[in-house]
């Protein structure tokens, strides 16, 4: 389980190494266009359920801390729904991967 840390004031949110590593390479491309968007996520029952959206900004330092040591093999399509979703109003949510292949 990898984390994600943004901002100054240190705000940690557990993430899957996997869907990490998606998350990063589109969280990364959008930054170096010096793009902001929303990043939207469900927490799951044993996290007391809800949501939670964090804005990502060129302006607000972000860290990715990963459990694992190796590098997942990036799944293309997955990125590509993913990159959709960040440059829509809605904001970047990460999907599950069997919808990227759904959408094949």
């Amino acid at each position: 389980m990898g984390l994600l840390i943004y901002g100054a004031r240190v705000s940690e949110f557990e993430i899957e190494d996997r869907v990490l590593a998606h998350l990063q390479f589109v969280v990364a491309t959008k930054l170096r266009r010096g793009e902001q968007f929303m990043l939207t996520w469900n927490h799951g029952v044993e996290r007391g359920s809800g949501r939670s959206s964090i804005w990502i900004s060129p302006y607000v330092p972000v860290h990715f801390k990963y459990h694992g040591n190796r590098p997942p093999k990036l799944n293309r399509a997955w990125l590509e729904l993913m990159m959709d979703g960040a440059n829509s109003p809605a904001g970047l949510h990460p999907i599950p991967e069997a919808a990227a292949g759904a959408a094949e």
